[in-house]
């Protein structure tokens, strides 16, 4: 199976590769590095990064931003941040990278906890993650039978907690192998259209 894992270089992105490499053909996309580089929140630079690696069995994105500010500092360009990065190029992996997977390949995007429990300062990206969740579900019902679309849902993380950990107080950060079993659910299993939660 061949792998095109984007945002391969980051927190959770290095320990899904060094999973999925055990057993894969892996390539890496990244904004800066990588065995190719891509913008997601450019659907031109999408394209081209599919051109160059062709025909893939899943994809996998574990990129994407979003602004984490107070709700009234949010200005109407803030929330077009979350927008472009991790709502609009997720979907456009998925509605772009459709023409670059075999049949019944996978495409695994993800989101987090704020879509179901958000904290302060999270009122765009906690919007982006439950549409995302929505798209999903969503999108499925039209590509039924050609490729499967899933999202996982993580907790804070373990390798983040030192980051992040002031924002989400009282949460019991999520064990690195629990959140890469949710993408090999996603990749290695059956399943679609499911967002696959890991909260606890």
């Amino acid at each position: 199976m061949k792998i095109l894992i984007v945002g391969g270089n980051g927190t959770i992105g290095k320990k899904v590769v060094t999973y999925f490499a055990q057993n894969y053909e892996v390539l890496i996309a990244g904004r800066n590095s990588g065995d190719v580089t891509v913008d997601i929140s450019n659907s031109e630079s999408i394209q081209q990064m599919f051109e160059k690696t062709g025909t893939v069995d899943a994809i996998v994105c574990v990129a994407g931003e979003a602004k984490w500010k107070p709700f009234n500092e949010l200005s109407e360009e803030d929330y077009y941040l979350g927008f472009k990065s991790k709502l609009m190029g997720q979907v456009n992996l998925v509605r772009i990278g459709q023409h670059f997977l075999t049949k019944n390949g996978s495409v695994t995007l993800t989101t987090g906890i704020l879509a179901d429990d958000p904290v302060p300062m999270t009122a765009s990206a906690a919007m982006v993650n439950g549409a995302i969740h929505s798209f999903v579900k969503a999108v499925v019902l039209d590509l039924e039978g050609q490729i499967r679309v899933n999202v996982v849902s993580s907790g804070l993380v373990e390798d983040a907690v030192e980051k992040y950990d002031a924002y989400f107080p009282g949460h019991n950060p999520i064990p690195m192998q629990k959140v890469i079993n949710g993408y090999r659910k996603s990749v290695e299993g059956k399943g679609t259209g499911k967002i696959i939660k890991i909260y606890n």
